[in-house]
């Protein structure tokens, strides 16, 4: 449980970050579009001086899902809420994060939020956090620490479990078209190598697959998470392997990619077509294509964090303790159901 020290002065956060905003802007820098300046000193009153500071280091703007993801905390951490949000986008380096977070520390924020790139590597910057007496939350991502009690808690998503969806969709849909018995071969594309979505989903998928002899994954091939990189990787599979019945793949971004390179091939995919294609993510645009039969299914990774991660924060406030772990709710699209969840969606 974590107690949020008394001697703790929101202004002096405040003071700092105008003190950085100046710097920032007399140095001529190109601010980062998750950076929010700060008023003038003669802007801010009394009311913004009890805002809950809160640094926010998101990992990029790589996918559709990483901008819902960003909204989905920015609308949610913001000063309408009662927040002073400082945002940080990583563009994808370790090492940014690492130097956003230790801006977050010497500025003396009350709250980091972070969505980690990769697990590994977190060591010394959360002990940094830690000793500054600043709760730690990880968003979206998990992370592998020697010393969990580093960070309060995470909110996000089961990675694994997504994985799993896709490999058991398959084997009932498999069933169901009565090729249950028959050699199916699979191509995978990952994500960000190192990170925890592709670790886990990759691992969820293969607790499946691992059970089916018939089941043969020819190859396993990273793509960042990005359109472009998923088209590129898709083209060298279609000409090494002639025959792929199945595209896993763990973003609908890369998934994108992909069904471009098969068209382009003279391929098609989806219901009654060439390759069927199971995608991660459940983006509106791929919802779209679920729809119409491109995509067979779409695991839903759920971006709209951002309230249950303000929830935790007022827990903390009022010395409430926390779960380790929120995970937000889930869904797999196929064209069975898509049609009720078009009309609602927000990303």
């Amino acid at each position: 449980m974590w107690v949020m020290s008394q001697m703790k002065l929101k202004h002096k956060a405040v003071l700092g970050l105008m003190v950085l905003a100046a710097a920032v802007l007399l140095c001529g820098c190109k601010m980062s579009p998750f950076y929010n300046p700060v008023a003038e000193e003669s802007d801010i009153d009394d009311d913004e001086e009890n805002l809950i500071v809160v640094g926010i280091s998101q990992l990029g703007s790589e996918s559709v899902w990483r901008s819902a993801n960003t909204l989905s905390i920015q609308s949610a951490i913001s000063k309408e809420n009662g927040y002073f949000p400082i945002y940080n986008n990583a563009r994808q380096k370790q090492e940014k994060q690492i130097k956003a977070i230790r801006g977050f520390i010497s500025q003396r924020v009350d709250y980091i939020v972070f969505a980690p790139l990769v697990e590994d590597g977190w060591d010394t910057i959360l002990q940094e956090a830690k000793d500054a007496d600043i709760p730690v939350i990880l968003m979206d991502r998990k992370i592998s620490v020697e010393d969990e009690s580093l960070y309060v808690t995470r909110v996000g998503t089961d990675a694994r479990k997504e994985g799993e969806k896709a490999g058991y969709w398959l084997e009932e849909e498999l069933a169901r078209t009565d090729r249950g018995t028959d050699d199916i071969n699979i191509v995978v594309l990952q994500g960000t190598r190192g990170s925890s979505v592709q670790i886990d989903r990759t691992a969820g998928f293969y607790f499946v697959a691992d059970k089916h002899e018939n089941w043969h994954i020819l190859e396993q091939v990273d793509a960042d998470f990005t359109t472009s990189k998923g088209k590129e990787v898709m083209e060298q599979m279609l000409k090494k392997y002639q025959d792929i019945d199945v595209l896993m793949s763990q973003n609908d971004d890369m998934t994108f990619g992909a069904i471009e390179a098969i068209n382009d091939a003279g391929l098609t995919t989806g219901i009654n077509g060439d390759i069927m294609v199971i995608s991660t993510d459940a983006v509106y645009d791929a919802l779209l294509k679920v729809k119409d039969g491109i995509i067979n299914a779409d695991i839903e990774c759920n971006p709209e964090q951002g309230e249950l991660v303000s929830e935790v924060i007022q827990k903390l406030e009022r010395g409430e303790t926390v779960k380790k772990e929120y995970i937000v709710d889930e869904k797999v699209f196929t064209i069975d159901n898509v049609d009720q969840y078009l009309d609602t969606r927000t990303y």
